[in-house]
Protein backbone atom coordinates (compact mmCIF):
# COMPACT_ATOMS: atom_id res chain seq x y z
CA UNK A 1 0.00 0.00 0.00
CA UNK A 2 1.42 3.39 -0.99
CA UNK A 3 2.01 6.07 1.65
CA UNK A 4 -0.76 8.22 0.18
CA UNK A 5 -3.24 5.31 0.27
CA UNK A 6 -2.19 4.47 3.82
CA UNK A 7 -2.84 8.04 4.96
CA UNK A 8 -6.29 8.05 3.34
CA UNK A 9 -7.10 4.72 5.00
CA UNK A 10 -5.99 6.00 8.41
CA UNK A 11 -8.08 9.16 8.05
CA UNK A 12 -11.11 7.11 7.00
CA UNK A 13 -10.63 4.80 10.01
CA UNK A 14 -10.42 7.79 12.34
CA UNK A 15 -13.65 9.19 10.88
CA UNK A 16 -15.37 5.87 11.62
CA UNK A 17 -14.07 5.90 15.20
CA UNK A 18 -15.47 9.36 15.87
CA UNK A 19 -18.73 8.82 14.03
CA UNK A 20 -21.62 9.11 16.44
CA UNK A 21 -24.31 6.53 17.10
CA UNK A 22 -27.08 7.42 14.68
CA UNK A 23 -30.79 6.84 15.06
CA UNK A 24 -33.61 7.64 12.63
CA UNK A 25 -37.01 8.48 14.10
CA UNK A 26 -39.91 7.99 11.68
CA UNK A 27 -43.16 9.81 12.36
CA UNK A 28 -45.96 8.06 10.48
CA UNK A 29 -48.74 10.31 11.74
CA UNK A 30 -50.12 13.08 9.51
CA UNK A 31 -50.32 15.31 12.62
CA UNK A 32 -46.87 16.80 13.39
CA UNK A 33 -48.12 18.12 16.74
CA UNK A 34 -50.40 15.21 17.65
CA UNK A 35 -50.18 12.57 20.35
CA UNK A 36 -48.01 10.23 18.26
CA UNK A 37 -45.54 13.06 17.61
CA UNK A 38 -45.40 13.91 21.30
CA UNK A 39 -44.68 10.29 22.16
CA UNK A 40 -41.93 10.16 19.55
CA UNK A 41 -40.39 13.41 20.76
CA UNK A 42 -40.06 11.98 24.27
CA UNK A 43 -38.33 8.87 22.95
CA UNK A 44 -36.02 11.10 20.91
CA UNK A 45 -35.21 13.13 24.01
CA UNK A 46 -34.27 9.92 25.82
CA UNK A 47 -32.03 8.74 22.99
CA UNK A 48 -30.29 12.11 22.79
CA UNK A 49 -29.72 12.08 26.56
CA UNK A 50 -28.02 8.72 26.07
CA UNK A 51 -25.57 10.41 23.70
CA UNK A 52 -26.92 9.39 20.29
CA UNK A 53 -27.52 11.49 17.20
CA UNK A 54 -31.14 11.48 16.00
CA UNK A 55 -32.69 12.48 12.69
CA UNK A 56 -36.45 12.86 12.76
CA UNK A 57 -38.28 12.22 9.50
CA UNK A 58 -41.94 13.19 9.09
CA UNK A 59 -43.06 10.73 6.44
CA UNK A 60 -46.11 12.73 5.36
CA UNK A 61 -43.88 15.71 4.51
CA UNK A 62 -41.87 13.70 1.96
CA UNK A 63 -42.58 13.70 -1.77
CA UNK A 64 -42.45 10.21 -3.19
CA UNK A 65 -44.44 7.65 -5.15
CA UNK A 66 -45.39 4.20 -3.97
CA UNK A 67 -43.50 1.14 -5.21
CA UNK A 68 -44.39 0.25 -8.83
CA UNK A 69 -42.64 -3.14 -8.78
CA UNK A 70 -40.47 -2.16 -11.73
CA UNK A 71 -37.87 -4.60 -10.34
CA UNK A 72 -35.02 -2.28 -11.26
CA UNK A 73 -33.73 -3.00 -7.76
CA UNK A 74 -33.45 -6.71 -8.60
CA UNK A 75 -30.09 -5.87 -10.17
CA UNK A 76 -29.25 -2.42 -8.79
CA UNK A 77 -28.73 -1.13 -5.24
CA UNK A 78 -31.25 1.66 -5.66
CA UNK A 79 -34.74 2.37 -6.99
CA UNK A 80 -35.52 3.44 -10.55
CA UNK A 81 -37.64 6.29 -9.18
CA UNK A 82 -35.86 9.42 -8.00
CA UNK A 83 -37.56 11.36 -5.23
CA UNK A 84 -37.23 12.19 -1.52
CA UNK A 85 -36.64 8.56 -0.58
CA UNK A 86 -33.60 8.13 -2.84
CA UNK A 87 -31.07 9.86 -0.53
CA UNK A 88 -32.47 8.02 2.50
CA UNK A 89 -31.28 4.59 1.37
CA UNK A 90 -27.68 5.30 2.36
CA UNK A 91 -28.80 6.62 5.75
CA UNK A 92 -30.74 3.42 6.37
CA UNK A 93 -27.72 1.34 5.41
CA UNK A 94 -25.57 2.96 8.11
CA UNK A 95 -28.02 3.74 10.93
CA UNK A 96 -27.59 2.11 14.34
CA UNK A 97 -31.19 2.33 15.50
CA UNK A 98 -34.66 3.28 14.33
CA UNK A 99 -37.92 4.32 15.97
CA UNK A 100 -41.23 4.02 14.15
CA UNK A 101 -44.10 6.00 15.68
CA UNK A 102 -47.54 5.60 14.20
CA UNK A 103 -51.24 5.66 14.95
CA UNK A 104 -53.41 2.71 13.94
CA UNK A 105 -55.57 3.40 10.89
CA UNK A 106 -57.90 0.76 9.43
CA UNK A 107 -56.29 -1.83 11.74
CA UNK A 108 -52.85 -1.09 10.32
CA UNK A 109 -50.36 1.71 9.77
CA UNK A 110 -51.24 4.84 7.75
CA UNK A 111 -50.99 4.60 3.98
CA UNK A 112 -48.02 6.93 3.45
CA UNK A 113 -45.96 5.14 6.07
CA UNK A 114 -46.79 1.79 4.45
CA UNK A 115 -45.84 3.15 1.02
CA UNK A 116 -42.58 4.46 2.52
CA UNK A 117 -41.75 1.00 3.87
CA UNK A 118 -42.67 -0.65 0.57
CA UNK A 119 -40.04 1.45 -1.20
CA UNK A 120 -37.41 -0.49 0.76
CA UNK A 121 -37.89 -3.28 -1.75
CA UNK A 122 -34.36 -2.18 -2.61
CA UNK A 123 -33.16 -3.80 0.63
CA UNK A 124 -35.44 -6.82 0.15
CA UNK A 125 -34.01 -7.62 -3.28
CA UNK A 126 -30.43 -7.24 -2.11
CA UNK A 127 -30.95 -9.44 0.94
CA UNK A 128 -33.32 -12.16 -0.28
CA UNK A 129 -32.83 -12.26 -4.06
CA UNK A 130 -29.16 -11.42 -4.63
CA UNK A 131 -28.00 -12.64 -1.22
CA UNK A 132 -25.94 -9.49 -0.70
CA UNK A 133 -27.54 -7.39 2.09
CA UNK A 134 -27.00 -3.67 1.81
CA UNK A 135 -26.32 -3.36 5.54
CA UNK A 136 -22.63 -3.94 6.41
CA UNK A 137 -22.08 -7.29 8.10
CA UNK A 138 -20.56 -5.74 11.22
CA UNK A 139 -23.77 -3.77 11.81
CA UNK A 140 -26.43 -6.39 11.11
CA UNK A 141 -26.66 -7.89 14.59
CA UNK A 142 -26.35 -4.60 16.48
CA UNK A 143 -29.13 -2.45 14.99
CA UNK A 144 -32.15 -1.96 17.25
CA UNK A 145 -35.72 -0.90 16.51
CA UNK A 146 -38.42 0.58 18.74
CA UNK A 147 -42.10 0.75 17.77
CA UNK A 148 -44.42 3.34 19.34
CA UNK A 149 -48.08 2.79 18.54
CA UNK A 150 -51.29 4.61 19.40
CA UNK A 151 -54.85 3.39 18.88
CA UNK A 152 -58.13 5.15 19.52
CA UNK A 153 -59.87 1.82 20.11
CA UNK A 154 -59.48 -0.35 23.16
CA UNK A 155 -59.56 -3.88 21.74
CA UNK A 156 -56.92 -6.57 22.37
CA UNK A 157 -55.97 -7.24 18.72
CA UNK A 158 -55.86 -3.64 17.48
CA UNK A 159 -52.07 -3.57 17.02
CA UNK A 160 -51.68 -6.99 15.40
CA UNK A 161 -51.60 -5.79 11.79
CA UNK A 162 -49.40 -2.78 12.49
CA UNK A 163 -46.91 -4.84 14.50
CA UNK A 164 -46.54 -7.43 11.75
CA UNK A 165 -45.81 -4.69 9.22
CA UNK A 166 -43.25 -2.96 11.43
CA UNK A 167 -41.58 -6.27 12.29
CA UNK A 168 -41.34 -7.17 8.59
CA UNK A 169 -39.87 -3.77 7.77
CA UNK A 170 -37.26 -4.10 10.51
CA UNK A 171 -36.34 -7.58 9.30
CA UNK A 172 -35.89 -6.38 5.72
CA UNK A 173 -33.52 -3.58 6.76
CA UNK A 174 -31.64 -5.79 9.26
CA UNK A 175 -32.93 -4.22 12.46
CA UNK A 176 -33.85 -6.21 15.57
CA UNK A 177 -37.38 -5.55 16.86
CA UNK A 178 -36.10 -4.56 20.29
CA UNK A 179 -39.10 -3.09 22.15
CA UNK A 180 -42.47 -1.40 21.85
CA UNK A 181 -44.85 0.97 23.58
CA UNK A 182 -48.46 0.41 22.52
CA UNK A 183 -51.18 2.69 23.86
CA UNK A 184 -54.84 1.77 23.45
CA UNK A 185 -58.01 3.76 24.16
CA UNK A 186 -56.77 7.17 23.02
CA UNK A 187 -60.36 8.09 22.22
CA UNK A 188 -60.90 8.11 25.98
CA UNK A 189 -57.51 9.51 26.99
CA UNK A 190 -57.67 12.14 24.21
CA UNK A 191 -54.44 13.98 25.12
CA UNK A 192 -51.20 12.43 26.35
CA UNK A 193 -50.71 15.49 28.54
CA UNK A 194 -53.26 13.76 30.79
CA UNK A 195 -50.96 10.75 31.03
CA UNK A 196 -47.44 11.96 31.81
CA UNK A 197 -46.60 8.40 32.86
CA UNK A 198 -46.90 7.29 29.22
CA UNK A 199 -44.66 10.11 28.02
CA UNK A 200 -42.15 9.17 30.71
CA UNK A 201 -42.28 5.56 29.53
CA UNK A 202 -41.47 6.67 25.97
CA UNK A 203 -38.52 8.65 27.32
CA UNK A 204 -37.28 5.65 29.33
CA UNK A 205 -37.48 3.31 26.35
CA UNK A 206 -35.65 5.80 24.16
CA UNK A 207 -32.98 6.29 26.79
CA UNK A 208 -32.57 2.53 27.30
CA UNK A 209 -32.23 1.89 23.57
CA UNK A 210 -29.72 4.71 23.23
CA UNK A 211 -27.60 3.35 26.06
CA UNK A 212 -27.59 -0.12 24.51
CA UNK A 213 -26.56 1.29 21.14
CA UNK A 214 -23.76 3.31 22.68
Amino acid sequence: MSEACLKRYMLFSMDLCFMGTRVIALLGSPLPEGNTAKLLDEAIRGIKDAGCEVEKIEVTSLRFKSCREIFYCRQEETCAMRDDITPLYEKFRTLDGIIVASPVMTMGIPGMLKSFMDRFQVFFMAKYVRGKPLVPEEKRNRRLGLYLGISGMNVPFVFDGAKLTVQAFFHIIDVKYWDELLIRDMDTIQALSRRPDLLEEAYRKGRAMGELLK
